[in-house]
Formats: C-alpha cells, sequence, structure tokens
C-alpha cells in the first residue's frame, strides 16, 4: 500500500556575486541563513512580493525562485 504523495515547497535562492545555490523550505528560512542585506530584500518585503513559480524575485543581488519539489510516494511501512 502506497501513502499518499506529499507536495513540498522548496525556495531556490542564487546569489549572483559567486553564482552559487541555496535550497530552502520556507521564506522564513532563507532568512536563518541570509541577511536583508546579503540578499537586498528583507522577510516582510519578500512575502508581500508574491513569489511564486511563474514570478521568481530578481534584484542586483540574487534571484528568489519558488518550486515544488517532486517525489515518489513511500510504500507502507517502509520509513
Amino acid at each position: 500500500m502506497e501513502k499518499e504523495k506529499v507536495e513540498r515547497t522548496v525556495v531556490h535562492v542564487e546569489l549572483l556575486c559567486d553564482n552559487s545555490h541555496h535550497y530552502f523550505g520556507s521564506l522564513a528560512a532563507i532568512f536563518e541563513k541570509f541577511s536583508k542585506e546579503e540578499i537586498g530584500i528583507s522577510y516582510g518585503s519578500l512575502r508581500n512580493y508574491g513569489l511564486s513559480s511563474e514570478k521568481p524575485y530578481k534584484n542586483k543581488l540574487c534571484i528568489i525562485r519558488k518550486g515544488t519539489l517532486i517525489t515518489i510516494p513511500k510504500k507502507a511501512g517502509k520509513e
């Protein structure tokens, strides 16, 4: 028996200064690692922006994209 598939949001932050890529489970998690000065936007402003897969955020410091993590269902009893 398969468990129901759970879709998870993933937020991808690309820093343009060094072309590094970072992945987060929420917008709030970004600000545990980076300051608003490092990415050029505050948490409140990013929330208000309306980030979506069709509407990434971009400034001179970073590109922030929102997507869905694609997984396969786990078999029941195998965790």
